[in-house]
């Protein structure tokens, strides 16, 4: 059996641990995102599994060695019991990728609920609660809170833009109460994200309350959603004997950067384009500029409106540094909100298909792709299709001119009284909250 693998900082200045260690951490004490050394030797994966089954596959290779080796078959089954199907469109040779089926409709579930069932089972030093900062733009939190509500020991604390997620979303965020407690900031999710970075980073914080992240940046959300990514490509090739290039709506670049892990091991993925709305940071990029992370700007697709994508910096690890092999890797387009409107109307009314503000980006991208030849025919190309058109319901539904059915999981979270505390968009009040 080859030697546990062992993970390092993107900036190479804390100590390489192992996988337990850096999922309970979440991000690296100087401040980076654990990487692993090495991409682990991976077995050849099978299509005709479930996915559970297929993730087990898939991570136990990560896992070998560690603690937490022996729980995977278990976490795997709690985290993926919801379908990630393959769904064919009414346009040749495009799929939808439903990962919005789990108990808060978007494609967070299956991350949150992986990472909170390795945390529950990893011991702690001592008997005070883990607590769990999380910044959202939308869904990440509710996800989290979801997936976490009710386990021992831990508490999650959620940092949302007050006014910059849709209501149900808001909702869903508040409405759980015991362990997790949901705040409104009075800012940008680049502000609620650089809270909770700095939190995780305060090292005198943390000897008084022991924090981690349930942020794309911890590697117990980012590798499970290797899983659908593999799934998906798997069966795909064993009934077309193509591979499947994906279109990917990114704002944190999490999602993404699991499929650029996938494809890594060898699941037959081609190519990974990804899709953002106005906040367009990536695709300056990738187009030759400079990185230039900014201020977010608010959009429909507003679980996206991300100006400094905290996965870029392990996407460039992964390219050690060179921004040519980078861009000549991934091709990166920004779709406005009158491109969304037109996009939900024109599905539509053409085909009958409803589709989120997020989808309806890839979506628009992959329209694109096709015109211009990129997409070419022959090639079968999925976009990841991240949360229930429902959960959006006030942008979606005047656009096609009906009311939406409300998914049952998501239907009885609203029907929960919600409740989330106003926040100063400083470091020093959420502080003053944590130790409280």
């Amino acid at each position: 059996m080859s030697a546990p693998l062992r993970f390092v900082s993107t900036r190479g200045q804390a100590p390489a641990v192992g996988l337990s260690a850096a999922i309970a951490a979440g991000l690296a004490p100087d401040g980076g995102l654990y990487v692993p050394q090495t991409l682990p030797e991976m077995p050849p994966l099978q299509a005709g599994r479930e996915l559970a089954q297929t993730a087990q596959a898939l991570l136990a290779p990560w896992f070998a060695g560690d603690p937490l080796a022996a729980a995977l078959p278990a976490i795997c089954e709690a985290a993926f019991d919801f379908p990630a199907p393959l769904q064919a469109l009414a346009t040749p040779e495009d799929w939808l990728l439903e990962l919005f089926h789990g108990p808060t409709a978007a494609f967070k579930d299956f991350g949150a609920r992986f990472l909170a069932q390795c945390l529950a089972r990893l011991p702690r030093p001592d008997d005070r609660p883990l607590t769990i900062v999380v910044a959202t733009s939308g869904d990440t939190g509710a996800a989290v809170a979801a997936a976490f509500h009710g386990l021992p020991g831990l508490r999650v604390v959620v940092l949302y833009p007050d006014g910059r997620v849709s209501p149900r979303q808001a909702h869903q965020l508040g409405c759980l109460g015991g362990n997790i407690q949901a705040f409104k900031v009075a800012g940008s999710f680049d502000d609620c994200q650089a809270m909770a970075k700095q939190a995780l980073a305060d090292t005198a914080l943390q000897a008084q309350c022991p924090l981690s992240s349930a942020n794309s940046i911890s590697l117990g959300r980012l590798l499970p959603q290797m899983a659908y990514y593999a799934h998906a490509a798997l069966s795909h090739h064993a009934a077309t004997g193509k591979p499947l290039n994906v279109v990917v709506p990114t704002g944190n670049l999490g999602n993404a950067m699991a499929a650029v892990l996938a494809r890594g091991l060898g699941v037959p993925l081609a190519q990974i384009v990804l899709a953002t709305n106005a906040n367009h940071v990536l695709p300056d990029f990738f187009a030759g500029g400079e990185y230039h992370p900014g201020p977010s700007v608010a959009t429909l697709a507003n679980a996206m409106d991300v100006g400094a994508p905290s996965n870029f910096e392990r996407l460039r690890w992964f390219h050690h540094g060179d921004a040519a092999a980078l861009r000549a890797g991934f091709v990166a387009r920004s779709v406005d909100d009158a491109q969304i409107r037109a996009l939900i109307s024109q599905r539509h009314q053409q085909y009958g298909e409803v589709v989120c503000p997020h989808t309806a980006c890839g979506l628009a991208v992959l329209q694109q792709l096709r015109s211009e030849g990129v997409a070419a025919p022959g090639q079968d190309w999925a976009v990841a299709a991240t949360a229930h058109p429902a959960k959006f319901e006030g942008v979606v539904e005047p656009l096609i001119g009906q009311a939406l059915a409300v998914p049952p999981a998501l239907a009885a979270l609203l029907q929960r009284p919600a409740h989330a505390e106003p926040l100063a968009a400083s470091y020093p009040a959420l502080r003053a909250r944590l130790l409280a």
